[in-house]
């Protein structure tokens, strides 16, 4: 009984630490979930219903004009009109209907309706209707307003109005030519920085840590501006066109710098000191154990930064149009996405559309290198060089 105890004590934290982790990555994907089942529906099955009753069929409130008065034909003292609310429409299943906008499930399908002064009316679920009066009927027809439902519907024709826009395309390749070597360029030179403040030693490497730690907390807003103004001066002495790849090469790179140096650093200086001095026992010199001993050894938290970087710089706008300019073959995909938006006013179908066009890459390389993550940012945490 007492294995039984202790073993049930050991499993049960567990047991909740498990389902909490469950919990919360539900909660986080519901919205996903959300956004990308409205990017495959119409204006106007968003507009009528949310996005879980899309697999179920929605309910939407739509109004139909009843026949013409002169259409009635007498069956002794009354008057009758039939025909059907979907003449014209689109058609699906009447749930409910009224003859005001602000009650539209007033009444039963089936059923006749008392609408008062001699009037009936009774509408079946396949939308033929009869309309009844003791006295003949004057004036148009009636208006009513229906509750129907719509069988789950979806398109691509929101990814279609997307993909097919002027100068996506263009600006799909400009992300990609400013975040790929955005991502390396920072990776590189922050391998050999965290190298040298880890096996290295020479004056003033304690003082060049904290310099590195505290140009973390630096926010990009701040130092945006003096940048700019430099690259622009450097520019102009060099003849540099201020407008180009480079410039927003080099913003990216000095922005993700400090993140690099500072996890690459942890990560390198947590490495066995046996392998590095057995190294150089051995006659390697530091460029050596560099790249043969400590480049394989740190890929996992290359890979964990690469995907952080990777996802700044293609959702970056700010400094995309700031270094690059805003001219339709210089826009990356943020930026067109975003001029697309406002030209389309509120479509919700053209919003969610776009997130997954702009996400589907982040996603790729998130999927492809995230088994490196956790064990990249974790391996030196604990210790430090």
């Amino acid at each position: 009984m007492s294995a039984v105890a202790s073993l049930r004590r050991v499993g049960l934290p567990r047991l909740v630490v498990h389902l909490s982790v469950l919990v919360i990555c539900i909660i986080w994907l519901i919205p996903t979930l959300g956004i990308l089942v409205t990017s495959f529906r119409d204006a106007g099955q968003i507009a009528a219903s949310g996005w879980w009753t899309a697999f179920t069929g929605a309910a939407e409130t739509s109004a139909a004009r009843l026949g013409d008065p002169s259409t009635a034909k007498q069956n002794g003292a009354t008057y009758v009109i039939t025909g059907s609310v979907f003449e014209g429409g689109k058609g699906g299943a009447v749930r409910a209907f009224g003859t005001r906008v602000a009650a539209p499930t007033e009444f039963a399908v089936g059923k006749a309706a008392d609408l008062g002064d001699g009037e009936t009316l009774t509408i079946n679920e396949d939308g033929s209707y009869t309309y009844s009066k003791n006295a003949p009927f004057e004036g148009r027809g009636k208006r009513v307003y229906l509750s129907v439902a719509t069988p789950p519907s979806f398109t691509t024709e929101n990814y279609r109005t997307v993909l097919t826009s002027q100068g996506i395309g263009q600006s799909f390749v400009n992300s990609l030519t400013v975040a790929v070597p955005a991502t390396i360029i920072p990776i590189l030179i922050a391998a050999f920085a965290a190298y040298a403040l880890s096996w290295m030693e020479f004056p003033g490497r304690a003082l060049i840590i904290a310099l590195v730690v505290g140009l973390i907390v630096v926010p990009l807003q701040m130092s945006l501006i003096p940048l700019l103004k430099m690259y622009n001066e450097i520019g102009n002495f060099f003849g540099v066109p201020s407008r180009s790849y480079a410039g927003i090469w080099l913003a990216h790179s000095a922005f993700g710098m400090p993140l690099a140096i500072y996890l690459l650093r942890n990560y390198i200086a947590g490495l066995p000191r046996e392998i590095i001095e057995s190294a150089r026992v051995d006659g390697a010199s530091d460029f050596e154990i560099f790249v043969k001993i400590i480049l394989p050894l740190s890929f996992p938290a290359l890979a964990s930064f690469s995907i952080f970087q990777f996802l700044w710089t293609w959702n970056d706008l700010l400094v995309a149009m700031v270094f690059l300019g805003t001219g339709k073959d210089q826009l990356v995909l943020t930026g067109a996405l975003n001029a697309l938006l406002g030209s389309m006013g509120g479509k919700w179908e053209i919003l969610t559309a776009s997130a997954f066009i702009t996400i589907v890459v982040p996603i790729i390389v998130f999927f492809a290198l995230q088994r490196y993550l956790v064990r990249g940012l974790l391996a030196g945490s604990v210790k430090g060089g």
